[in-house]
C-alpha cells in the first residue's frame, strides 16, 4: 500500500436509522487493535519456554483522535451517544485499505477551546463487540 494522507482516514457514527455520518473535522485518529497473551506455561514446557494458549485472550479495539465538529448536528449526535451511555455502531475507513465496522462506546469526550483559536475535541472510544473488516475492492 502506497503513503496515504492522514487526513483521508474517517471515523463515521450510525445515526440511529443505519446511516453512517462522517462525525467531525478530525485532525489526528489512533486505532490500536490489542489481544491478552494468555500464559500456558507450565513445568512440563519445554526447556522453560513459556507457552501461550491460542484464542483464548481479550481482545479490543480503542480509537481515540482530535478535531472540529463539522456541524451542530455532529455534535449533538456524539454529545448525546456520550450523556446517554449508547453503544453504537461505529465505522473507520481507511483509504485503500478498508473499512473496520464495529460497536463501540464513547469513553472520554473533552473540549477544548483556546482564546484565539477554534474550539476543538478529543474523543475515546473502547470496542464492545468483534471487529468486521470489510476490504477496499480496487
Amino acid at each position: 500500500m502506497a503513503a496515504q494522507k492522514g487526513k483521508d482516514l474517517l471515523l463515521k457514527i450510525d445515526d440511529g436509522t443505519g446511516n453512517f455520518v462522517t462525525v467531525a473535522g478530525m485532525r489526528t485518529q489512533r486505532m490500536a487493535i490489542n489481544a491478552d497473551a494468555v500464559d500456558s506455561t507450565s513445568a512440563d514446557s519445554i526447556g522453560g519456554w513459556r507457552e501461550l494458549l491460542a484464542n483464548a485472550g481479550l481482545r479490543r479495539a480503542t480509537i481515540s483522535g482530535t478535531g472540529l465538529f463539522k456541524d451542530a448536528a455532529s455534535d449533538a449526535l456524539m454529545r448525546q451517544a456520550f450523556f446517554d451511555g449508547d453503544i453504537r455502531n461505529w465505522q473507520i475507513v481507511v483509504p485503500s485499505f478498508g473499512t473496520i465496522q464495529a460497536l463501540f462506546q464513547i469513553s472520554a469526550l473533552d473540549w477544548r477551546g483556546d482564546y484565539n483559536s477554534e474550539l476543538t475535541f478529543e474523543l475515546s472510544l473502547e470496542s464492545a463487540g468483534p471487529l468486521v473488516f470489510t476490504a477496499m475492492r480496487g
